[in-house]
């Protein structure tokens, strides 16, 4: 573990990285903004009107986001990994993303396979926010009723995983029977997006990655005793069960009100908890939430930026710029961690 001076340096150091990159995120884009201007136009008005709207009603909402959207999906996967004791479990590891993508599937491409009276309510532009939640809800409710008969962690681990495989499945039926339109819209919901949410959007996300943040707070004590072994915690007096249903719910409500708004977004709270833990050199869990509540935030800004293609207004997807870089840091800490 790193020297108390050497924990308040790093947290400081993420600190400064968030804001900094924060500034770069909206200063970046197809109009360059000067970072200079940028802070002009959030604290006060600058001289530029256009320049204005584009930080106000864009490149700020979507800024905003990514940082809801890192530190949610950072902190289930550090939970995640801690209640199944697998290096490689993450936050859609119940299956959540695949009950939302069944039910945006069922919602973009469906429409054709339903009475036209009935496909009219699916072209509500927050129907699909509200099949993505509905979908990751059922997903979660099954998740929890078959856990209550099995007392192994690692048998609902691999019951999320079997829900996850049947959903695509369905999915898989419904791209087969859709037409090439609604299979294109599918796609692109499926590459995530970060700059699409209006600012009562982005209070409804922040309120449900608030609630799931503080779910996870209640179980950081809990965790720390599991790191040793679910028989030592009960030993120490920590009611196992509880943490483990509140560790699901805490991860449904993240992981399941960031899909439901910018699609599924991998690699982060797969890789994050790993970076905490290397960086910080702790299994606390007190440090590796503040740890990766930070850097969830600075690497999906950081990514956000990376979307911007240099001197061109083509954006790529988030999942992509998110799997180039997360792939390569799993493969390398794994193979670190199996060198020690």
């Amino acid at each position: 573990m790193q020297k108390p001076r050497t924990i308040l340096g790093l947290f400081f150091l993420l600190t400064l990285a968030v804001l900094l990159l924060f500034l770069w995120d909206i200063s970046s884009g197809a109009v360059a903004i000067p970072i200079r201007d940028v802070w002009n136009g959030l604290t006060s008005t600058s001289h530029n009107s256009s320049w204005d709207y584009i930080v106000l009603d864009y490149r700020l909402p979507k800024a905003i986001t990514a940082i809801l959207v890192g530190m949610g999906l950072s902190v289930s996967g550090l939970l995640m990994q801690t209640l199944f004791r697998n290096p490689l479990a993450g936050p859609y590891v119940l299956g959540l993303s695949s009950g939302s993508s069944l039910g945006v599937a069922f919602v973009l491409m469906g429409a054709s396979l339903v009475p036209p009276h009935l496909a009219i309510y699916l072209q509500s532009p927050y129907s699909i926010i509200l099949a993505s939640c509905l979908g990751s809800l059922l997903v979660l409710l099954a998740v929890l009723l078959v856990a209550q008969r099995l007392k192994d962690t690692m048998s609902i681990l691999v019951v999320g995983l079997m829900f996850g495989s049947f959903s695509s499945a369905l999915v898989a039926v419904l791209s087969y029977l859709s037409s090439a339109e609604a299979l294109q819209r599918f796609t692109f919901w499926s590459l995530g997006s970060l700059g699409n949410l209006s600012w009562n959007s982005i209070a409804i996300l922040g309120s449900c990655v608030a609630i799931g943040l503080l779910l996870s707070l209640a179980t950081l004590k809990a965790l720390n005793a599991l790191l040793l072994g679910e028989n030592y915690a009960k030993t120490l007096g920590i009611r196992y069960t509880q943490t483990k249903y509140l560790v699901i719910l805490g991860t449904a409500i993240l992981a399941g009100s960031i899909t439901a708004y910018v699609g599924p977004i991998a690699f982060i709270g797969l890789a994050v908890p790993h970076m905490a833990k290397l960086i910080f050199q702790t299994s606390q869990h007190q440090l590796l939430f503040v740890a990766t509540l930070l850097l969830g935030a600075a690497v999906l800004l950081l990514c956000d930026v990376l979307t911007q293609l240099p001197g061109s207004d083509i954006f790529l997807p988030i999942n992509a710029i998110t799997s180039l870089i997360g792939a390569p840091i799993v493969i390398y800490l794994l193979v670190k961690k199996q060198h020690r």
